[in-house]
C-alpha cells in the first residue's frame, strides 16, 4: 500500500471536507442575514395548527440550511418558553424535510464551477459597502465553497478504487441483505454523531457514491442512518435545558429512530421505488475523458433522502399528540423544582442572531410589565394611605428581580453581537439595552417612592389629604403615561414618541401646579417639614420616571434627542 498516495488522499479528503463545513457555515449565516426578518416572521407564525408548524420549520430549515441550527434553535425556544412542545415537534418534523434541499443543491452539475463562484462572490462580500449585497455574497460565496469542497473530496476519494485494500474493507459494507442495511445506517448514524453535521455526511456520502466507491443501496442505508445521527445535535443542546427542552430532544430522536427502523423494513421496496422514479439507472456510469462516474447517484440519494422524510412526517403527523405523551412519560416533570432562570433569554440562540433578539425582545416586555405590576401596587399603597408589608415585599422583590433581568440582557445581547451579525440586529439590539436599562430605572425610582412613604410612616408622619390625592393624581398620569409606552414597545409603534413629547408637558404642568400648592400650604404652615421634603421628593421621583418613560419612546422612535 502506497503510503504517500493515503496521506494525499487523506489531505485532499480532509481539506475538501473543512471547506464544505466552512461553506455550509458561511452560507447559512449569509441567508440568516438577508432573510433575518423574514425568519422572525415564521417563528411568530408558528401555532398549534400542525400543519402550518411544519410548514414553517420546513421554510426556515430551507432558508438557513442546517437542520441541526434549526433544531438547537428550537430547543433554546422550548427551553425559553417561547414555543410549547407541540408547536416544537411540528417544527423538528419541517426542519427534517426542510434539510433535504441541501441534497438536492449538491446534485447541481457546478462543481467545477465551484471555485470560480467562490471566489467572484469573495469580491462582493470584500468590497461592497452594501449590507444586503455584502451578506448574499456571502451566502453565494459558501454555495462557492460547498461545491469546490465536494470536488476536492470526490477527487480525493478516487484513487481509493485503485488501492485493493481499500475495495475488500468497503466490500464489508454493502447493504444487499437487511442486516446490511443496518450495519451500513449505523455507520451512517456515528459518522454523523462524531461529525454533527448531517450535510458533511451526506456530501461524504454523494462523493464515495459519485466515483464508484460505494454502491447506491449502500449510500442509501447510510443516508438513512445519517438521519438517526443528525439528533445528536439537538440532544446535546438540550442537556442541561428545561423539561420541556429535553421532551423536544427526546422527540426527535423517537422521530428518526421509528422512521428509520421502519424504512429499513421495506428497504428494498423502497430503493425499487427509488430507482423506477429516477429518470437513469443510479449505477450506470458516465465516461469523460477516460474518467468513469456516477452523476445519476447523486439523485437518487437526493430522493432517498428527501422521500424517507416527506413520507415519516406524513405518517408521524396525525400521532404527534401521541408522540408528545410518550416523550413527557420518558421525560418526566422534576419533583424538585427546577432552578429559576430569566424566561426568555437562551444562550442556545446566539448562533441565530436574527431569532434571537425576538427572545430578549419578549425579555423586555416581561420588564415592561413589571414595572406596571409594581406600579399597580403602589398606587394601593397611596390610594390607602397605610402600610401593607405583603404588598410592600412584592414590590421590593419585582425591583431585584429586574435588576438582574437588565443585567442579564445586557450580558445576552452584548454576547448576540459580538459576531458577524446584520446592522439591523446590531441597531436593535441597542435599543433593546436602552430600553432594558430605563424600564430598571423606572424600577427604581418606583422603590424610592416607595421608601419614602415608608419614611414617612415609620416618623408617625402622614401626607395630608390634599398632598395624598396630588401625589395620587400625579400617580395616574405618569402611569398611564408609562402604559402607553409599553404599549408601543409590544406594537413596536414608531410614532408614540410625538405624543409622548406632548404629554410629558403636560405631566411637568401637573408637577408644578402641585409643587406651587404644596408651597403655598407650606407658607400657611399647615405641613410637616419632613413631611415636605418626603413630598417634593415624590414630586421629583415622578418626573424622573416621566423623563425615563419618554426615552424608552425614544428608542422605540430609533430617534435620540438631546
Amino acid at each position: 500500500m502506497d503510503v504517500g498516495l493515503l496521506i494525499e488522499i487523506l489531505f485532499k479528503v480532509m481539506g475538501g471536507l473543512g471547506i464544505f463545513l466552512l461553506g455550509m457555515k458561511n452560507m447559512s449565516e449569509g441567508m440568516q442575514a438577508v432573510a433575518g426578518a423574514r425568519l422572525r416572521r415564521l417563528i411568530g407564525a408558528v401555532t398549534d395548527n400542525r400543519v402550518l408548524a411544519v410548514l414553517v420549520g420546513m421554510s426556515i430549515t430551507c432558508i438557513i440550511q442546517s437542520s441541526s441550527v434549526t433544531t438547537v434553535m428550537v430547543v433554546g425556544l422550548v427551553n425559553s418558553g417561547f414555543m410549547s412542545l407541540m408547536q416544537a415537534i411540528g417544527v423538528i418534523f419541517g426542519a427534517n424535510i426542510g434539510t433535504t434541499i441541501t441534497g438536492w443543491i449538491l446534485t447541481l452539475k457546478i462543481g467545477k464551477y465551484g471555485l470560480p463562484l467562490l471566489g467572484i462572490a469573495a469580491l462582493f462580500f470584500l468590497f461592497s459597502k452594501n449590507e444586503r449585497v455584502r451578506y448574499t455574497g456571502m451566502a453565494i460565496m459558501g454555495i462557492g465553497m460547498v461545491f469546490f469542497g465536494l470536488e476536492l473530496m470526490s477527487n480525493g476519494f478516487k484513487p481509493l478504487r485503485s488501492i485493493p485494500e481499500f475495495q475488500a474493507w468497503f466490500c464489508r459494507f454493502q447493504a444487499e441483505t437487511y442486516p446490511g442495511v443496518l450495519k451500513c445506517a449505523a455507520v451512517g448514524c456515528i459518522l454523523t454523531t462524531i461529525v454533527q453535521s448531517s450535510s458533511a455526511t451526506l456530501g461524504i456520502t454523494m462523493g464515495l457514491a459519485s466515483t464508484g466507491i460505494i454502491g447506491f443501496h449502500t449510500a442509501a442505508a447510510l443516508v438513512l442512518g445519517e438521519n438517526i445521527g443528525t439528533t445528536i445535535t439537538a440532544y446535546l443542546a438540550s442537556l442541561g435545558a428545561g423539561t420541556n427542552a429535553k421532551r423536544a430532544a427526546y422527540a426527535h430522536i423517537v422521530f428518526n429512530i421509528v422512521g428509520v427502523l421502519w424504512i429499513t423494513a421495506l428497504f428494498r421496496f423502497y430503493i425499487q421505488l427509488i430507482e423506477y422514479l429516477v429518470l437513469f439507472a443510479p449505477e450506470t456510469p458516465v465516461v469523460e475523458n477516460g474518467v468513469k462516474t456516477y452523476p445519476h447517484m447523486l439523485a437518487a440519494i437526493a430522493m432517498v433522502h428527501s422521500g424517507f422524510n416527506i413520507t415519516n412526517t406524513i405518517l408521524f403527523l396525525p400521532f404527534m399528540g401521541v408522540l408528545a405523551r410518550l416523550v413527557t412519560r420518558m421525560v418526566p416533570e422534576k419533583t424538585i423544582k427546577e432552578a429559576h432562570h430569566l424566561t426568555y433569554l437562551d444562550v442556545r440562540m446566539l448562533d441565530s442572531p436574527a431569532l434571537g433578539i425576538e427572545q430578549s425582545k419578549k425579555e423586555i416586555l416581561f420588564m415592561a410589565e413589571s414595572v406596571e405590576k409594581m406600579l399597580g401596587c403602589l398606587r394601593d399603597e397611596f390610594s390607602e394611605n397605610q402600610l401593607d408589608e405583603a404588598r410592600e415585599q412584592k414590590i421590593f422583590h419585582r425591583e431585584e428581580i429586574l435588576d438582574n433581568v437588565q443585567r442579564e440582557i445586557a450580558l445576552y445581547l452584548s454576547e448576540l453581537v459580538s459576531g458577524r451579525v446584520p446592522q439591523d440586529v446590531t441597531q436593535e439590539a441597542q435599543k433593546q439595552l436602552r430600553m432594558a436599562d430605563e424600564y430598571e430605572s423606572l424600577s427604581d425610582y418606583i422603590e424610592n417612592v416607595l421608601k419614602m412613604f415608608l419614611k414617612l410612616h415609620r416618623k408617625g408622619l402622614k401626607l395630608s389629604e390634599e398632598g395624598c390625592a396630588e401625589i395620587l393624581d400625579l400617580h395616574d398620569h405618569v402611569a398611564a403615561y408609562i402604559i402607553e409606552v409599553s404599549t408601543a414597545v409590544r406594537e413596536d409603534v414608531a410614532d408614540v414618541v410625538i405624543r409622548a413629547y406632548s404629554e410629558g408637558e403636560r405631566i411637568n404642568k401637573v408637577m408644578k401646579k402641585y409643587r406651587k400648592q404644596h408651597l403655598n400650604r407650606l407658607q400657611a404652615e399647615r405641613v410637616d417639614p419632613l413631611a415636605s421634603l418626603i413630598f417634593m421628593d415624590m414630586l421629583n421621583a415622578y418626573r424622573r420616571m416621566k423623563d425615563h418613560a419618554l426615552n424608552i419612546a425614544e428608542a422605540v422612535a430609533r430617534h435620540d434627542i438631546e
